[in-house]
């Protein structure tokens, strides 16, 4: 089976993006930690890299960007010394923001029983290792 280069069309500026794009921007954990953590009112960068655990500079950084290109989060530059930079949501992701509220209870609400399944299914493991 032969490779070869096919042409695919590029996306105009008029077209929607592609849904499963959409989603791969919002779903990854640090653009939920990011909309959550900006859900009640606007954060400093310092403020998120402090309240979304694990996350790199440079990650937070990308990420930020990503969320703003995608018009989910507004920067906002005020002229101090030193510069001071807020994030917050925008009506969009205010939006989403409220279904990642509701994610999060579940996942609170559902996490003993999700990891009690886990040990019950690593345990059935061994014994089924002929599957």
């Amino acid at each position: 089976m032969s490779q070869r280069n096919i042409a695919v069309p590029t996306a105009t500026r008029d077209e929607a993006c592609p849904i499963n794009e959409v989603l791969d921007h919002i779903g990854g954990k640090w653009s939920i930690g990011i909309i959550v953590a900006a859900a009640a009112g606007p954060i400093r960068f310092t403020e998120l890299e402090r309240t979304i655990e694990g996350i790199s500079r440079r990650m937070l950084t990308l990420n930020l960007r990503k969320l703003e290109r995608d018009g989910l989060l507004v920067r906002t530059v005020y002229p101090t010394v030193p510069p001071k930079v807020e994030y917050g949501l925008t009506p969009i992701a205010r939006e989403l923001g409220e279904s990642f509220a509701t994610l999060t209870a579940w996942a609170e609400r559902h996490r003993h029983a999700i990891a009690a399944s886990r040990r019950k299914y690593d345990g059935q493991l061994g014994r089924h290792s002929g599957d």
